[in-house]
């Protein structure tokens, strides 16, 4: 059907379904709604950070092909937030008809690890050395080849790096085997890098690719905990890493934004490390400091709208909001005051009832001004704690 792309319909507005009503699904929702649409939300949990947004909330599994296709009959278009989503169950919707966004082929490919790999790899696209195993004696034999440490991945089921696990010597092969038991894996060589880097780029269905700045990233313990805008990089790298993106997304199928993380080796090299058909944390400065935001850059990818090269309007430091190591259930966030009172600071709370190690339940964005030389990273965490509630 025809999604109103050269006009607007107060009284038929566009209808968005979204599969997953995290965070990333509530700032989405957030964008459609200013473009006047009716926003359809799937998630688990009907109290989702989306519910607040959204029109309608449908309770039930990212895999359940019935509760997918009960949200496809209520929207005109079909979107997802998390690589958890049913490929198979989208692609019958598409072939039924149905638009879905990325595509399900593309996503089937992305969300099992070592196809990602194999696909970029048969692209002429340059990552780690990998390798599929399937026991000890195959772990063994590749771990001789690469050496030490190298990394064990999950292919499915796993993000924000608990898929991972960093083997570092002989005697922790099958301890790593035992954590990831009953689960498909492979090896994949480690990088010594200097940076991870990553690049938020977009493709509508009329061909048009139009990327972001290049970033850099700064993980703990494999969870994103900052981005700073741009990467501090070479313009050499900066290209380098843009025609990775480029190459990648004319390999790939199927309108939105991607994440693409990267690594930046010791000689200068960029290989890819993973790829998100959607947006990501990297990409959250974008709201505030891109002529664009991630978001709507991806609302306007799947309908085939315009997407002009997004501006970086301001240097900008975001900074994840992450679940204290030791605490789960209710909590409250203290230090806010403290921060709103710093120039150039924005705050975003993403509305999770719950705490959990490492679960990310807000983030920071410090717009950087010459002006304001003493708003940084350090004296903005200072005031923020993440509590439990009494």
């Amino acid at each position: 059907m025809t999604l109103y792309k050269d006009k607007f319909s107060v009284t038929e507005p566009i209808r968005l379904g979204i599969i997953g009503g995290g965070q990333l699904g509530k700032m989405l929702a957030m964008e459609a709604k200013r473009m006047f649409m009716k926003v359809v939300i799937l998630d688990p949990t009907i109290n989702c950070p989306a519910s607040c947004i959204a029109d309608k909330v449908i309770e039930g599994s990212f895999s359940d092909e019935q509760k997918i296709n009960e949200l496809a009959q209520e929207v005109d278009l079909v979107t997802y937030e998390i690589e958890l989503a049913n490929a198979t169950a989208l692609n019958n919707l598409e072939q039924s008809g149905v638009q879905v966004h990325p595509s399900p082929k593309t996503l089937s490919i992305i969300q099992n690890k070592f196809r990602q790999k194999k696909f970029l790899r048969e692209n002429k696209i340059d990552v780690p050395d990998f390798e599929f195993v399937l026991n000890e004696e195959q772990v063994n034999k590749v771990c001789s080849e690469y050496g030490f440490p190298v990394l064990l991945k999950a292919c499915e089921n796993s993000y924000d790096g608990r898929g991972n696990y960093l083997i570092r010597s002989q005697s922790e092969i099958k301890i790593a085997l035992e954590y990831f038991s009953g689960r498909e894996c492979m090896l994949e060589k480690f990088v010594n890098f200097k940076k991870e880097i990553s690049i938020m780029i977009a493709r509508n269905a009329s061909g048009c690719i139009s990327y972001f700045p290049v970033v850099e990233n700064i993980h703990e313990e494999h969870i994103l905990k900052t981005t700073i805008a741009p990467a501090r990089i070479s313009k050499v790298v900066e290209g380098k890493a843009i025609d990775l993106a480029v190459r990648t997304m004319e390999s790939l199928k199927g309108s939105g934004i991607f994440g693409i993380e990267m690594f930046l080796g010791e000689d200068d090299e960029v290989l890819i490390n993973e790829i998100a058909p959607r947006p990501h944390n990297s990409g959250h400065y974008s709201i505030e400091a891109c002529s664009i935001s991630q978001f709507e850059q991806h609302i306007r990818a799947i309908l085939d709208y315009p997407m002009p090269q997004p501006r970086l309007e301001s240097k900008a430091v975001m900074m994840n909001i992450l679940g204290p190591p030791d605490l789960s259930g209710p909590y409250f966030l203290s230090g806010i005051r403290e921060i709103l009172a710093l120039p150039g600071v924005r705050i975003h709370l993403y509305g999770k009832a719950d705490t959990k190690p490492k679960r990310k339940l807000g983030h920071i964005t410090i717009l950087i001004s010459d002006n304001d030389p003493l708003v940084t990273k350090d004296n903005v965490e200072k005031y923020l704690m993440v509590q439990a509630a009494i």
